[in-house]
C-alpha cells in the first residue's frame, strides 16, 4: 500500500514515512535478536536491549515527545501526545522492576505503530482535503480584455460590468456574462458535477468557473468578480468547516474532559492497586500503562471530523455545496420536504406545451401565423411562441402590427389578417372558441375571421422533477409538499403530474413562511423539515426551515446566501442524492463512535490488575488498530 500511495503524499508525509521505515527496520532486527536470545547471552544484556530498542523508539517518536513537552510547558498537556509519552516511557521504565518481564520492545512498538497510525491519518485527511481543494481550482487566474486594440491579461477583480472579455479554448470563464459572439462547449463538471459539456452560443448566459473547451468566446460581463458565481462558491467552501455538527462539538468537548480523567485513573491504578489491594507495583504500573495506551482518543477525535469532511467532499463532487457539517447532520434526519414550484420544479420560463388545431388546419401553419404576428413583441409569451417556431421568420411579410392591451395582437401576414390572443380578443371579432382541458395560457389564433386553433403556453416542467420526487420517496421522505404563488388550477396540474398529493396555491411570501412553520410544528418524532427554493422571496423561508436548499445556478443571491445547501446543477434530483450522502455519513460516524468506545472500554477493563488479561500488544491494537480501522471506515464517506 505504501508503494501505491507514496506519490500522492506531500513532502512532510514522505519524510515521516522514511523515518518510520528506518525505525521499523531497526526494530525488526532487534526483535529477531531478542527472540533468538542474543541479548540474554551478553553481559548486562537487559541494558543492551534497553539501548537497542531506544534507538528506533527515538527515531520514530522524538516529535511526539517534543509535542508532549511543549504542551506541558504551555500548560496544555492533556492530549494524545502526553498519553503516548507517559505510556511508552513507562514501558521502558519497567526495566527498573526486576521481578517483571522487560517491556522495551512493547514500548518501542507502541510508539512506532502510533506513528504509523498518525501517518495514515494525515494521508487520509490530505486525500479528503484534496477533494475539497479540487473545487478551489475553479478560481480564474486572469481575464482577457481588449485594451487599446490589444488583448491583454488582467486580474478578474479589475473587470467592470459591461466589459467584453475573450475566453480562448482551454481557459476558464473568469466572470459571469452573456456570449456576444462565438460558439463553444463548456465543461461545467467542477461546478455542477455534470460530465456532459454544455453548448453555448450568442445570447446564452455563461457562469464563471466553467472551462471553455472548443471555440473562442467573446463575453459581455454581467457582474463584477466579487459577485460572480465562482467567488460565491469559493466563499461557501472556505466557510464550510466553521459550521461544526453537534456530534463533532460533542467529541471535541469529550476529548478535553476525557484525557485528564484517563491520566488520573491511570495514576490511581498504579498507586491504589498495591496500597489498597496488595498487588505488586510492577503489575500495577504495567496495568496503568496499558490503560493509558488504549485510552488514547485518536480514533474518535480524527475519524468523526474526517467522516463529515469526507461527506462534504463527496457532495461537492456531485455539484452539491454543503455549508457545514451541522447541515449535513440535520439533513440526515429530514423526512419532510417542501418545494417552491417556479424555478425549482419548473424552469420558470414559458414554453409551448401543446398546439390544438381543427383537422382541416395544419399545425405548423397555425404556429407560423402566430410566430409572425408575435415577432415584434418582447412579451415572454410572445417570445416563447417565436422560439418554438422552427421555420424562418419573413419580417417583410408582416404589416400593420397592433398590440391589444390585455388581449393579444393583430397583424397582417402575407396579406392575411391574423389575430393571436385570448378569448376576449376573439370575442371582439365574433369568433367562437372551444374550451381547452389543459392548464396554462391559451393563445387563440384566427386568420381572416376563421378560427385556426389555439396554442397552450405554460411554465415548462424540469425534465428531472418527477425523478426528484420519486427519489425522495425512495430514500424515505414521508411528506412532500409544493408551495406556490401560482393559480390553483396551475398548481393542481403540476402537483398531479409530479404525483405530489399536498400542495398550497396562491401564496404570498409570508404565507409560505406560515406553511413551513406549520410543518415544523406538526412534524412527528425527530424528523426535520427541508425547504427548496430559488427566489429572493424564498430567502426567509430557507432560513426558517431546518435545512434550506437553494438552486445555485439560477437562484438569486439572497436565496443562495440564506440556504444551508446549494445545488449548483439546479437538479432537484440532487436533493435525494444529498440526503443519501448525509445518512451514510451519519451511519459511519455512529459506527466509529460505538466501535472505538466498545473496544477501548473492554481492553481497559481487562487491563485492571485484578483481571490482568490485557497486554501491551493488545493495547497497541486498541489504540492504533482501532484508529486505522476507524479512519478507513471514515474514508468510505468520500465514495
Amino acid at each position: 500500500m505504501v508503494g501505491l500511495t507514496f506519490s500522492a503524499m506531500n513532502k512532510k508525509q514522505k519524510k515521516k514515512l522514511k523515518r518510520i521505515l528506518v525505525a521499523l527496520a531497526l526494530f525488526a532486527v532487534f526483535e529477531v535478536l531478542e527472540i533468538a536470545g542474543v541479548f540474554d547471552a551478553l553481559p548486562y544484556g537487559v541494558w543492551v536491549e534497553f539501548a537497542a530498542f531506544l534507538v528506533p523508539y527515538l527515531i520514530a517518536g522524538h516529535d511526539v515527545l517534543a509535542k508532549a513537552w511543549h504542551g506541558i510547558v504551555h500548560r496544555q498537556p492533556f492530549d494524545e501526545n502526553l498519553l503516548m509519552s507517559i505510556a511508552t516511557i513507562g514501558a521502558f521504565a519497567l526495566v527498573f522492576f526486576p521481578e517483571t518481564e522487560p517491556h522495551m520492545a512493547e514500548g518501542a512498538a507502541v510508539m512506532l505503530f502510533y506513528q504509523v497510525g498518525t501517518l495514515f491519518e494525515s494521508y487520509a485527511v490530505g486525500k479528503t482535503r484534496k477533494s475539497i481543494a479540487d473545487m478551489m481550482d475553479i478560481a480564474p487566474e486572469f481575464a482577457n480584455v481588449m485594451r487599446d486594440g490589444e488583448l491583454v491579461q488582467v486580474d478578474p477583480y479589475d473587470v467592470a460590468v459591461g466589459d467584453e472579455i475573450v475566453c480562448k479554448p482551454g481557459e476558464r470563464v473568469p466572470l459571469d456574462g452573456v456570449v456576444v459572439s462565438g460558439k463553444s462547449q463548456l465543461d461545467t463538471s467542477a461546478l455542477t458535477g455534470e460530465s456532459v459539456p454544455r453548448v453555448v452560443e450568442e445570447g446564452v448566459q455563461v457562469t464563471s468557473g466553467c472551462v471553455n473547451t472548443t471555440g473562442k468566446l467573446v463575453i459581455r460581463t454581467t457582474s463584477v468578480y466579487e459577485q460572480s458565481t465562482v467567488q460565491r462558491i469559493l466563499e461557501l467552501v472556505e466557510n464550510a468547516s466553521e459550521k461544526k455538527a453537534r456530534t463533532e462539538n460533542f467529541i471535541s468537548r469529550f476529548a478535553r474532559v476525557y484525557t485528564p480523567i484517563v491520566v488520573g485513573l491511570a495514576v490511581l491504578i498504579a498507586v491504589a492497586s498495591p496500597l489498597l489491594f496488595g498487588f505488586s507495583w510492577s503489575l500495577s504500573v504495567q496495568s496503568a500503562l496499558i490503560f493509558l495506551v488504549v485510552s488514547c482518543p485518536c480514533a474518535l477525535v480524527i475519524s468523526v471530523p474526517l467522516s463529515f469532511f469526507g461527506g462534504i467532499g463527496a457532495a461537492s463532487r456531485k455539484g452539491i455545496l454543503v455549508k457545514g457539517s451541522s447541515y449535513l447532520e440535520t439533513l440526515a434526519t429530514v423526512d419532510t420536504v417542501a418545494f417552491d414550484k417556479t424555478g425549482t420544479l419548473t424552469n420558470g420560463t414559458f414554453g409551448v406545451v401543446a398546439i390544438h388545431a381543427p383537422g382541416s388546419v395544419d399545425r405548423d401553419l397555425l404556429l407560423s401565423y402566430a410566430a409572425h404576428a408575435e415577432a415584434y413583441s418582447d412579451h415572454p409569451i410572445a417570445v416563447s411562441v417565436v422560439e418554438s417556431y422552427s421555420g424562418e421568420l419573413d419580417r417583410a411579410a408582416i404589416e400593420e402590427v397592433e398590440e391589444r392591451s390585455g388581449k393579444g395582437v393583430a397583424a397582417r401576414v402575407n396579406a392575411h389578417r391574423v389575430l393571436v390572443g385570448n378569448a376576449a380578443l376573439m370575442g371582439e371579432a365574433d369568433i367562437d372558441v372551444p374550451d381547452c382541458h389543459l392548464v396554462g395560457t391559451i393563445l387563440h389564433v384566427a386568420v381572416d375571421g376563421e378560427y385556426y386553433g389555439h396554442i397552450v403556453i405554460a411554465d415548462m416542467m424540469k425534465e428531472n422533477a418527477k425523478e426528484a420526487v420519486d427519489a425522495l420517496r425512495d430514500v424515505g421522505v414521508r411528506e412532500i409538499v409544493m408551495l406556490t404563488g401560482d393559480r390553483e388550477e396551475v398548481a393542481a396540474a403540476v402537483a398531479g403530474e409530479l404525483g405530489i398529493a399536498e400542495y398550497r396555491a396562491q401564496l404570498m411570501p409570508q404565507d409560505k413562511m406560515t406553511c413551513v412553520e406549520e410543518l415544523l410544528e406538526h412534524r412527528d418524532g425527530r424528523g426535520g423539515v427541508a425547504f427548496v427554493g430559488d427566489g429572493i422571496n424564498d430567502a426567509p423561508v430557507l432560513m426558517r426551515a431546518d435545512v434550506g436548499i437553494a438552486m445555485g445556478a439560477m437562484g438569486s443571491d439572497a436565496a443562495i446566501e440564506a440556504a444551508d445547501i446549494v445545488l449548483m446543477n439546479d437538479n432537484p434530483a440532487s436533493i435525494a442524492r444529498a440526503m443519501g450522502i448525509a445518512r451514510k455519513t451519519m451511519r459511519i460516524v455512529r459506527q466509529n463512535i460505538v466501535f472505538a468506545l466498545a473496544v477501548k472500554i473492554v481492553i481497559m477493563i481487562l487491563a485492571l490488575p485484578m483481571i490482568g488479561i490485557s497486554t501491551m500488544w493488545l493495547a497497541v491494537f486498541g489504540d492504533v488498530g482501532v484508529s486505522v480501522l476507524a479512519i478507513l471506515n471514515a474514508m468510505r464517506c468520500l465514495r
